[in-house]
């Protein structure tokens, strides 16, 4: 999944991306690349960020998504509210990606129900503007797979079918840095929930600085080598998407650790592509078509 922000305040991009033919040509770029789908999102979710309108945020996704789907790229949509996920998907969206698992709207769990779109949940406590205040557990692993568990019971109940769903636990989301690690060590037991999991570390704080560096921590835009390298052992470990700025590295990196996987098992078939670890009982998700 290639990260495709069209606002002036994402952490690592923000306001690189605003104008639509800008934006559109970043997201053919990220699809030549190699990714298999393309996330737009309009509504910046970095720590400490304001909420925006239904109606800017409509303003920034929707032109794009329409052109990408038109040129015939798999589009997600990045949104926590119901009303842009179903604009989004009327334009051309095939996913819904949605950082609160349902949460922020709820009218979200109702609505992809309806729409039928696969649909990620993603583990969250707050906001952003204070969801740093929620980092919190008695057991970070444990404690995310129950509240992602407790929100798969709720998407049931709202009429999502299981197969539509993926999960993400929320790396940096109301979690420390050491927690964010933590969790990532803890795959096997996110992938118990039965669901394909999602993992988005792309630049993220967690990979500005190593135990033991004596260099400063680089920037969000100069820790894409890091992303590759976790990106790929994630793969390695059974997330089925891994969730980047930097597609083209990241597809090389997630291609070495899926032939690593073949001749690591010469008796077993493996796609050499994400997805290497999964399960296979997990049913695959299929993007929704308009």
């Amino acid at each position: 999944m290639g990260v495709l922000n069209v606002t002036p305040d994402s952490f690592s991009d923000g306001g690189r991306f605003g104008a639509p033919t800008r934006a559109v040509a970043h997201g053919l770029r990220l699809a030549a690349d190699g990714a298999d789908l393309v996330d737009v999102g309009g509504e910046s979710t970095r720590p400490g960020a304001e909420r925006i309108t239904a109606r800017v945020e409509l303003t920034r996704v929707l032109p794009v998504v329409e052109a990408l789907a038109a040129h015939g790229i798999l589009v997600s949509v990045d949104t926590m509210r119901a009303e842009v996920a179903r604009a989004a998907v009327a334009a051309g969206a095939g996913f819904v990606n949605d950082v609160s698992g349902g949460l922020a709207d709820p009218d979200m769990a109702p609505c992809v129900a309806e729409l039928g779109a696969p649909y990620v949940a993603m583990h969250w406590r707050a906001h952003s503007r204070h969801m740093q205040e929620h980092t919190v557990y008695d057991d970070v692993v444990r404690d995310v797979v129950a509240e992602l568990g407790s929100r798969l019971d709720a998407l049931a109940r709202a009429g999502v079918a299981p197969e539509q769903i993926i999960v993400d636990p929320g790396l940096g989301f109301a979690k420390t840095r050491d927690q964010s690690w933590t969790l990532l060590r803890s795959l096997p037991r996110l992938r118990a929930l039965g669901r394909p999991v999602m993992v988005g570390a792309s630049r993220k704080s967690m990979l500005g600085g190593f135990e033991g560096s004596a260099t400063p921590s680089p920037a969000p835009q100069d820790r894409d080598h890091a992303t590759a390298a976790v990106s790929a052992l994630a793969a390695h470990h059974g997330a089925a998407i891994v969730r980047v700025h930097d597609v083209a590295a990241t597809v090389a990196a997630v291609r070495v650790a899926a032939q690593w996987a073949v001749a690591d098992r010469p008796g077993r078939p493996r796609r050499a592509g994400l997805a290497s670890g999964a399960d296979h009982h997990q049913a695959p998700v299929r993007p929704h078509r308009p």
